[in-house]
């Protein structure tokens, strides 16, 4: 089992910044591709982002390139998602997801297809 805690969400104005936090413990961090998805009111659940296991390949939904920088710590077992110049739109919960595949995979195969995820932690961006 994997255990994963987000953290980090809150209140950030259009053009400002947040980073959100993900905790893991349980089996090996290493052994998992590391990705977040997001949920906004009345949407259905979609990909944001992943990394791979080693941290050299990251993947990013095209609303979010350019603006969200995915990474992962392995001393601290923590993957990061640093959003910048928030927009309104970006308003969800987001989630944190492990796979035991490839960040490829997690972005193909969708948040239905994680094998562990977190509770989520709210996003609010006002205009």
């Amino acid at each position: 089992q994997v255990q994963l805690v987000e953290s980090g969400g809150g209140l950030a104005q259009a053009g400002g910044s947040l980073r959100l936090s993900c905790a893991t413990s349980g089996r090996t961090f290493s052994n998992y591709a590391m990705g977040w998805f997001r949920q906004a009111p009345g949407k259905e659940r979609e990909f944001v982002a992943a990394i791979s296991r080693t941290g050299f390949i990251t993947y990013y939904a095209d609303s979010v390139k350019g603006r969200f920088t995915i990474s992962r710590d392995k001393p601290t077992n923590t993957v990061n998602l640093q959003m910048n110049s928030l927009k309104p739109e970006d308003t969800a919960v987001y989630y944190c997801a492990a796979d035991g595949g490839t960040a490829q995979d997690m972005r193909v195969k969708g948040f239905s297809g994680m094998d562990y995820w977190g509770k989520g932690t709210l996003v609010t961006v006002s205009s």
